[in-house]
């Protein structure tokens, strides 16, 4: 795996520590629905799925085999969204240990709020009844770092720069404070930009946080 982490993950590895974990005996046992979540119960979950794949003790993926084998997902339930960064170092799913239909995924480059993802995030919140939203930067982001820089880059790539410079302006040329700062500013646009959202927030109690993921340790750090 990545340099950082404790330990690499070898077929054998992953077999023991999903011993350890209690799961191999009980393939199912973290499976739960999202009514009586709240928002808070949503992030508490997501951020303990991300101790559990630092500590190396990931559980959902005996739960998928088994979902994927009984073919048991007539729809999808998930209880809290993520919007991310395209890059591959960031697997949602894996680096929150949850399980296939937890997790509702929006990706792209930046991690930035267009009106696509907010009308897909919109969705999630009235029609899936998501609890949390979580927009998710991550360490060494190469389109923070191409906004940052100014670079000339070919096609419609620089389409994204109109939804990254507002939040990385203040940055003075700091990739890291620009990372953060990003998050900060697309978190914000997702609780005000939305009067859905907003009134999700205030009626429902649903989440919405931002945070950044530590590509070398793995870490979430909540940031807004």
């Amino acid at each position: 795996m990545r340099r950082g982490m404790e330990r690499e993950w070898t077929r054998r590895q992953f077999v023991a520590g999903v011993a350890a974990a209690g799961v191999a005996a009980g393939v199912g046992s973290r499976a739960f629905a999202q009514t009586g979540m709240s928002g808070d119960d949503a992030m508490h979950e997501l951020m303990a799925g991300n101790e559990r794949y630092i500590a190396g003790k990931i559980t959902s993926f005996p739960e998928d085999l088994k979902i994927l084998k009984e073919k048991t997902v007539l729809k999808q339930e998930p209880f809290a969204a993520v919007l991310s960064c395209a890059d591959s170092r960031v697997p949602v799913e894996i680096l929150l240990d949850q399980n296939i239909g937890h997790v509702f995924v929006t990706r792209v480059a930046g991690n930035v709020v267009t009106p696509e993802v907010m009308s897909t995030l919109e969705y999630g919140v009235v029609v899936l009844g998501l609890k949390a939203i979580l927009v998710l930067g991550h360490t060494n982001c190469g389109a923070i770092a191409a906004a940052v820089q100014g670079k000339e880059v070919p096609g419609q790539i620089s389409v994204l720069y109109q939804h990254l410079l507002p939040g990385v302006r203040d940055a003075h040329g700091d990739v890291v404070q620009a990372v953060k700062a990003n998050v900060v500013f697309q978190t914000g646009l997702v609780r005000e930009g939305s009067t859905l959202i907003a009134k999700a927030m205030k009626q429902n109690g649903v989440k919405v946080v931002g945070g950044v993921y530590d590509l070398e340790g793995g870490k979430v750090t909540i940031v807004a």
